[in-house]
């Protein structure tokens, strides 16, 4: 499986990160080592002085596509689940790609099961949060998408075969600890929790490396 994710797709996380408008989304890869479920523990790497969580709404293809047409995007999406794009937040900005800060063990936690297009629609309207330690850090919505669901999901398609099980994440809202003065690092004993609206909550204390 793949899991393609979006840098900076909401505009207030965006502006907040300093980052420049875009005419077609900026794609990242995670490995497929990277993913735990709900209830596993993100594992805090010894190399890294800040690492964050990324609240995300993710889509689960269904079917295998390729250069589908944004009208027809939806049809080859499964469902929806909650993410997070853990980040090693200084060694990601230590060199021009994102690849090592991003793909850590633990770093994308995945919830289980995904809720279907029939309930979720095309993913936009939906509240997406960050919790930590039972504290709101991120409070978003997906209406802030610079690009939506099924643009998406045809613009993955060009460049790539999408097959059942590959996951696109879509980017997080604003509020990451990173982005904050002072800014806030995930530690040993924390609890991350993710919610978007209309999926089950997605939990995952962090650990030690």
């Amino acid at each position: 499986m793949k899991v393609i994710c979006v840098g900076q797709n909401y505009r207030a996380h965006r502006d907040e990160m300093g980052g420049k408008e875009l005419k077609v989304p900026t794609l990242f890869a995670k490995l497929p080592q990277t993913i735990v479920g709900d209830g596993d523990s993100i594992v805090l790497p010894r190399e890294s002085s800040h690492v964050d969580a990324e609240a995300e709404l993710a889509v689960m293809i269904g079917k295998t596509v390729r250069r589908v047409s944004r009208e027809k995007a939806l049809d080859a999406v499964r469902g929806y689940v909650c993410a997070n794009d853990v980040s090693a937040r200084d060694i990601q900005y230590e060199t021009t790609q994102y690849f090592r800060g991003k793909n850590f063990e633990t770093f994308c936690p995945v919830s289980s099961e995904p809720v279907s297009v029939k309930e979720l629609g095309d993913g936009s309207g939906l509240r997406v949060m960050q919790l930590l330690n039972g504290e709101v850090l991120q409070d978003g919505n997906t209406d802030d998408l610079i690009f939506d669901v099924p643009t998406l999901v045809a613009f993955c398609s060009t460049a790539l075969t999408l097959e059942p099980g590959d996951l696109i994440l879509t980017g997080t809202p604003s509020g990451v600890g990173y982005a904050r003065d002072p800014k806030i690092a995930l530690k040993p004993g924390d609890v991350v929790e993710v919610r978007v609206e209309g999926i089950s909550t997605l939990t995952n204390p962090c650990v030690a490396d």
